[in-house]
């Protein structure tokens, strides 16, 4: 019911939301007479406003077009590489006429960058693929919004997570390097963990970025919320049936707007302070700075519903159960053994200042990982960065992408000999050390 009384809600807004839009021009319009008015900038940033807190947020575009590969532009087209009911398989082909240059990308690493599926679009690790892009050949996650796949195609688990990750690992092939981001730290982990046990292709290195893979350490305002509450008052409030109005209809989800509605509720003054400061920048004429709000929301207000199976699997298994580092988690029957994980590179990347997944937790991959020798382990601490400082913004692109695209080339061929170094580092504006 709640949830259909938000489509109705959402129904009803849509056009007062377009009118606003269109009233703000008026007041903008050189050739409009109500533009001249002494209240005119006010009156336009205010429509303006609300339009853009009564619209309907769709998924947004990846838009890269053109990337910097040794400082020239070379075209890049998105592909899909294989097709799941849940999930594509993206690919970022890169294009040049100079064959020199050609030669050389087609030599570059392979990177499968695992998204999250845990309320934002894969579309938010943007700046993650576009930097990856300059130098290496970069594949992608895109999962499904829930609300759009019909309720005769099944549900989705945790462990069709785990399989659909093992499945694109196997269609890319050995010479993969994993970069799993937040929330799929964990299936990736067994995935890989899985391949090895039965053995199937291992990447060459997984880098894993700011995931709870041992929630209990340093646990955060929403790890604390996971595990606080039972199982059963989520799967009672949480989890609602799609509205007939989307090719989903009667699917059971963890619906996007009540993620998007707890994403605000972190930091509820924040948000408040980011649209006064939009609304005075229109006020004052500062295009560049309303432009940056409105590409940072466009991005953040796009939300996915996410399968009710799913959830309700990883709130039990990774900050209930904590069944990956108790070392009883099985996956259709498979145990997940990561000390089976042998011949790959394992780096683990923090941020100093994480608010979502606190310090140590991806760490924890290194003490499970037992079989990958200390030499080829490594962990960076991002100094200054938040959660999504470790993957999107000026911190990710100076500090953490020099140490990720080292370690990645180090491990490209075969494992790198032994080399005694402290296996902790914190990165540091100047020269991260990337010694792995």
């Amino acid at each position: 019911m709640l949830y259909q009384l938000y489509e109705t809600q959402r129904a009803l807004l849509s056009p007062f939301a377009e009118f606003a839009s269109a009233a703000a021009q008026l007041y903008t319009h050189p050739l409009s007479p109500f533009a001249h008015g002494p209240l005119a900038p006010r009156v336009a940033a205010s429509l303006d406003l609300m339009h853009r807190l009564a619209k309907a947020y769709e998924k947004p575009a990846f838009g890269i077009e053109t990337v910097e590969v040794d400082g020239v532009p070379v075209a890049v087209q998105q592909r899909v590489a294989m097709e799941k009911p849940f999930c594509r398989l993206l690919r970022f082909k890169r294009f040049s006429d100079d064959a020199a240059q050609l030669s050389r990308m087609k030599d570059q690493p392979t990177v499968l960058v695992v998204a999250p599926l845990s309320g934002h679009h894969s579309t938010l690790l943007r700046d993650t693929v576009k930097q990856l892009l300059r130098e290496h050949k970069v594949f992608i996650t895109d999962w499904i919004d829930a609300r759009m796949v019909p309720l005769e195609v099944g549900p989705f688990h945790l462990d069709d997570y785990v399989a659909y990750v093992r499945a694109f690992i196997e269609h890319i092939g050995p010479k993969v390097h994993v970069i799993s981001v937040c929330q799929p730290t964990v299936p990736v982990l067994a995935a890989v963990s899985l391949q090895a046990s039965n053995k199937g292709i291992v990447p060459r290195s997984m880098t894993m970025m700011g995931g709870p893979i041992d929630a209990r350490k340093s646990p955060t305002a929403v790890n604390n919320l996971a595990m606080n509450k039972s199982h059963s008052w989520f799967e009672n409030n949480v989890i609602y049936r799609v509205p007939s109005n989307f090719p989903g209809s009667g699917r059971p989800v963890y619906p996007g707007f009540m993620q998007h509605t707890g994403f605000v509720a972190m930091n509820p003054d924040r948000h408040l302070s980011s649209h006064y400061d939009y609304f005075l920048d229109l006020v004052r004429g500062d295009e560049e700075s309303a432009d940056s709000h409105r590409d940072f929301y466009d991005e953040y207000n796009a939300v996915l519903d996410l399968p009710a199976e799913y959830y309700l699997d990883t709130i039990k298994t990774v900050f209930q159960d904590f069944s990956l580092v108790n070392g009883t988690w099985k996956v259709k029957g498979d145990l997940v053994r990561p000390q089976d994980i042998r011949n790959c590179g394992l780096l683990t990347v923090e941020g100093e200042l994480d608010d979502i997944s606190g310090a140590g937790q991806t760490e924890a991959a290194h003490g499970l990982c037992t079989g990958i020798p200390k030499e080829h382990q490594r962990h960076l601490t991002v100094k200054g960065a938040g959660h999504y400082g470790i993957f999107s913004g000026r911190r990710w692109r100076e500090l953490a992408y020099p140490v990720v695209r080292e370690f990645i080339a180090q491990h490209d061929h075969t494992l790198p000999r032994a080399r005694s170094h402290p296996r902790t580092r914190t990165a540091k504006p100047s020269r991260p050390r990337s010694k792995a």
